[in-house]
C-alpha cells in the first residue's frame, strides 16, 4: 500500500496528539482531483490545530494545515488536468477535510484556483489564508466605497499574518495606513511595508466608549473583542471596519452608537467557504497589487518537520509576518 509524508494528528485521552509520519493512500478522502502539494503556510488556525488548543479539528485522523499550493496528479474534474498548477485555501481542510501538510492532497476540483501568472506556488502560499484574507477585506472597503481620499485605514495586529500584507497592499494602493502593534520593536519593519504610522495596540485594549473621536475612515481587523469595539467606535462618519480574525476572543463588547449615529458599517470577513468567483477575483487582484519584494521580507521558510514547533509560536504572537512550508 503507498504511503506518503503527513502531519497526523489523532485523538488523545487528553486533547489531541500531532506527529509527522507517514499516511495511507487508501486513508485519503473523497474528491475528484489529486494534488502534489509542494508548499503550505502556517496560519493563526493551523496553530490551533496542531497545539489542540482550540477543538479546530473535527475529525480523526486528520491532516493539519488549512492551505497548500502545487501540481495537479490526477483528475476527473472537467476544469483540471495533470500539470495544472493550483492552490486551495480553506473548505474545511486540516479540520473536517484531510489537509495539506502532506505530499498529497485529494480535494474536489470546485475548490481550487488556477495559480495567477507572476505568482508561483511558493509566493501562494507565503500569501496563504492570511494574505487572502487580507485581500478580502480589502476588496470589502473598497465595494463598500471607502477609497485612500476617505481617509485613514488602521490595520490591527500589523505585524502579524493578516495585518501584514493589508499593510503592504492597502500603502501600495495609495492609502494612509496606520498600523496598530503591541509589538513596538516592529515599528521600523511596519514602515518598510508602507505604514505611515505605527500605534501601540493598548489605544485600542481600553474600556470601550460608545463613541471615541474619530479617527480613521476603516481599518481591517484581525483581533476582534475590545480592539475591534474601540475600532469601531472611533471610525468616521460612513465608514466601514472589515473584520477577519479573533485572537483576542469571540466577544465584542460594543453598541449599536457606531452603526446608527455615524453609519459605520461592520464587514465580516469569511475565507474558508468564500465562493469561488470571490475567490479568482482576490488571487487577481493579490498578483497585480502585492508587492512581491515585500512580500519577500515578511516570509520565512520552514520544512515540513518544523511546523509543529512553530505551533505555539504563532498562537504566542511570536510569529511576524508569514511562514511557508516547504513540503517537498
Amino acid at each position: 500500500m503507498a504511503t506518503f509524508k503527513a502531519i497526523r494528528i489523532d485523538k488523545a485521552d487528553k486533547g489531541t496528539t500531532a506527529a509527522l509520519t507517514q499516511f495511507d493512500d487508501a486513508e485519503l478522502m473523497d474528491g475528484d482531483v489529486t494534488v502534489r502539494v509542494e508548499w503550505s503556510t502556517l496560519n493563526y488556525k493551523d496553530g490551533l490545530a496542531l497545539t489542540g488548543k482550540a477543538p479546530v479539528v473535527r475529525r480523526f485522523p486528520m491532516i493539519a494545515g488549512i492551505d497548500l499550493a502545487g501540481t495537479v496528479e490526477q483528475s476527473s474534474h472537467p476544469d483540471w488536468k495533470a500539470g495544472d498548477k493550483v492552490v486551495c485555501n480553506g473548505w474545511g481542510m486540516g479540520e473536517t477535510h484531510l489537509g495539506a501538510y502532506a505530499e498529497k492532497a485529494r480535494v474536489k476540483g470546485d475548490w481550487l484556483v488556477r495559480l495567477p501568472d507572476g505568482i508561483s506556488a511558493r509566493d501562494a502560499m507565503a500569501i496563504g489564508t492570511a494574505g487572502y484574507t487580507a485581500m478580502l477585506s480589502v476588496l470589502a472597503l473598497e465595494d463598500h466605497g471607502v477609497t485612500p481620499k476617505s481617509g485613514p485605514i488602521v490595520v490591527t495586529g500589523a505585524a502579524g499574518g493578516v495585518g501584514s500584507v493589508a499593510t503592504a497592499v492597502l500603502s501600495k494602493l495609495g492609502y494612509h495606513v496606520i498600523a496598530s502593534t503591541g509589538r513596538q520593536a516592529e515599528a521600523a519593519y511596519l514602515k518598510g511595508l508602507g505604514a505611515a504610522e505605527v500605534i501601540d495596540r493598548s489605544g485600542l485594549t481600553v474600556p470601550v466608549k460608545p463613541l471615541a473621536k474619530e479617527r480613521w475612515a476603516g481599518g481591517v481587523d484581525s483581533v476582534g473583542s475590545t480592539t475591534l469595539a474601540n475600532m469601531l467606535s472611533m471610525t468616521k462618519y460612513g465608514g466601514a471596519v472589515a473584520a477577519c480574525g479573533l485572537a483576542a476572543g469571540m466577544d465584542l463588547p460594543s453598541s449599536v452608537a457606531p452603526f446608527i449615529l455615524r453609519g459605520v458599517c461592520l464587514i465580516g470577513i469569511d475565507s474558508v467557504m468564500c465562493p469561488i468567483e470571490r475567490r479568482k477575483r482576490a488571487w487577481s487582484r493579490l498578483a497585480s497589487d502585492l508587492d512581491k519584494a515585500k512580500l519577500a521580507d515578511i516570509t520565512h521558510e520552514i520544512g515540513l518537520d518544523e511546523a509543529i514547533s512553530y505551533g505555539p509560536k504563532i498562537l504566542a504572537g511570536e510569529v511576524r509576518g508569514r511562514i511557508v512550508v516547504k513540503i517537498v
